[in-house]
């Protein structure tokens, strides 16, 4: 690897930070719950990232890859849950609840966090793909976990990064002004995320 890792890493980037199920229920978490919350659930977005991760350093996504009934089932769940938070936000819309800052408890947002990003099988194909691009042909584990760490850590800066953004107070001051329409936003992203997962087929 060489002076080109810093560009693989700033896609990486662009691509862990661009509009997605996982930073979409940061965002809503941070912006409704505050940032201990939308801390907990970025947390178990991240570790689910790692998980992933070090599935796909281990040969996983080339297992599934070729079976494909593994990919299948996990795709349906993934779609299964993306409704379930797509129809949970459109009802807070159509039923709003008095606003509230109290947190969850922190372990049930990591769950969250974790199971979302654990029922998205393009994780694991994102991971896989990117250590073909980056590493050398006959790469030693060496390489391929130094890579892992350079990639989990800029996920890292992404996720935590913007559960703090998110969680300032003009931000969420501007969220409880329009509670209800980003309330309906998510729910319409989450379905089409939902929809997006149910059309994926592997290549």
């Amino acid at each position: 690897m060489g002076a080109e890792i810093y560009l693989i890493l700033l896609g990486w980037a662009i691509a862990g930070g661009s509009p997605g199920p996982a930073t979409l229920a940061i965002t809503g978490t941070s912006v409704n719950l505050g940032r201990r919350s939308g801390l907990a659930i970025a947390s178990g977005v991240l570790c689910g990232s790692a998980a992933w991760g070090i599935a796909a350093a281990l040969g996983l996504s080339a297992i599934m890859m070729a079976n494909a009934w593994m990919f299948e089932v996990i795709r349906y769940a993934g779609a299964l849950y993306l409704l379930y938070l797509a129809i949970k936000s459109l009802r807070s819309a159509m039923f709003p609840k008095p606003a509230t800052h109290t947190p969850l408890l922190t372990s049930r947002l990591f769950a969250k966090g974790m199971l979302l990003h654990l029922t998205n099988p393009k994780a694991i194909l994102a991971w896989g793909s990117i250590y073909a691009i980056a590493l050398p042909m006959g790469a030693d584990a060496t390489q391929v976990w130094s890579l892992f760490g350079m990639l989990i850590s800029v996920s890292a800066l992404m996720f935590l990064g913007y559960a703090i953004l998110f969680s300032s107070a003009p931000i969420a001051r501007g969220y409880l002004q329009m509670r209800r329409a980003f309330d309906v936003a998510f729910g319409v992203l989450f379905g089409l995320a939902s929809l997006k997962l149910l059309t994926t087929r592997l290549t």
